[in-house]
């Protein structure tokens, strides 16, 4: 009698194994009647691709970075028509001159640069650090903001120090004098 029992609900677990299967299977097919076809064209190269009317080139068409300028508006801003939400010769200035510390975070859309901590060769007992603001979509010296940061290793334990403000002035700066070279050299005024 227990084994007539235990074949009955053995076969009445596959039944309701099977039926639950195919009851998953029939409601994943429904829904993808739901599901819309990808409007994205394939030929789509994307935003700064060489069939992008948008956008211009340093160096002509072979160009090393493509800035996100509008031929058709007039726009000398730097900013905006290639995807960047912030003024794109500041954006790159700032992402030459930081170039020698190790890139974390770079988000384009929101105009900030994350850097790692970096200690330089001649220092090792000490390591800095760096964040960038690029703050509008016009090329002026109130559009980058740098924050250093720097610590020092006391017995093993890497404390904070202060920065000299000159320091972050100076990054500052070079960033708007590359940002400015950038700009003469794509032929903008």
């Amino acid at each position: 009698m227990k084994s007539n029992r235990a074949e009955h609900n053995a076969a009445a677990l596959k039944r309701v194994t099977r039926w639950l299967m195919l009851t998953s299977l029939a409601a994943g097919l429904a829904a993808c009647a739901y599901a819309k076809p990808n409007p994205t064209n394939p030929a789509f190269q994307g935003q700064g691709s060489p069939t992008d009317p948008y956008s211009t080139r340093l160096g002509g068409d072979a160009g090393l970075f493509t800035l996100g300028v509008s031929k058709d508006r007039g726009d000398s801003s730097g900013g905006g028509g290639g995807g960047i939400g912030v003024n794109a010769f500041l954006w790159r200035g700032a992402l030459d001159t930081l170039s020698f510390l190790p890139l974390t975070s770079a988000d384009p859309f929101g105009g900030v640069i994350i850097t790692d901590w970096y200690s330089p060769a001649d220092a090792p007992g000490e390591r800095f650090k760096a964040t960038a603001y690029i703050l509008g979509r016009e090329l002026r010296s109130d559009g980058i903001r740098v924050s250093v940061f720097r610590q020092v290793n006391q017995g093993g334990r890497w404390v904070d120090a202060p920065v000299s403000s000159v320091v972050q002035a100076d990054i500052e700066n070079k960033v708007l004098d590359r940002a400015r070279k950038l700009r003469e050299a794509s032929g903008q005024s």
